[in-house]
């Protein structure tokens, strides 16, 4: 099975202090197609959207993983985030069933189809080849964990205690 390649411009957003610093790096994305009746993917800005590979009959409440079509390889100390597009729920009624989808760059197998894990709040169908998702590529946490008994802070209350 043949691999394209994506020459995509990556958002990294790093976090130091309270400023986002931007630094846009050109990255290869290694993407495998499923149906190749089906738009490639196209990077135009910080999302890229995803089409769902076949056509998607569902009823009130009825949950299924949706094929995205690609297996993607990441590029090392990266990951995906997939979530809806703004137009999904109100076109179809669909809601993601795990809040966001998160992919590492080791699920990144011929096989390993990207999935949307979604439920109907109505009777749909999700025509083949729509655009019901979205993902944006991002570095990946790198940290030690490290176990201790008091960390030294200032308690606030307690869950859900900062706001009324």
């Amino acid at each position: 099975m043949e691999f394209i390649q994506l020459f995509a411009s990556l958002s990294l957003v790093v976090m130091l202090g309270h400023e986002i610093y931007k630094d846009y790096v050109n990255q290869i994305v290694k993407i495998k197609y499923f149906d190749k009746t089906l738009p490639e993917l196209e990077c135009h800005g910080d999302w890229i959207d995803l089409y769902n590979k076949e056509e998607v009959s569902l009823k009130i409440s009825e949950h299924k993983l949706i094929d995205l079509n690609v297996a993607i390889k990441l590029p090392k100390g990266y990951e995906a985030h997939i979530l809806p597009r703004s137009s999904t729920f109100k076109n179809y009624g669909l809601l993601i069933a795990n809040s966001m989808g998160v992919v590492d760059n080791g699920y990144c197998g011929d096989n390993d189809e990207w999935k949307l894990s979604a439920i109907a709040t109505k009777e749909i169908t999700i025509p083949k080849g729509s655009r019901i998702a979205q993902f944006r590529i991002i570095p990946s946490q790198n940290v030690k964990i490290k176990t201790v008994e008091n960390l030294n802070g200032s308690d606030r209350g307690g869950f859900g205690s900062s706001g009324k």
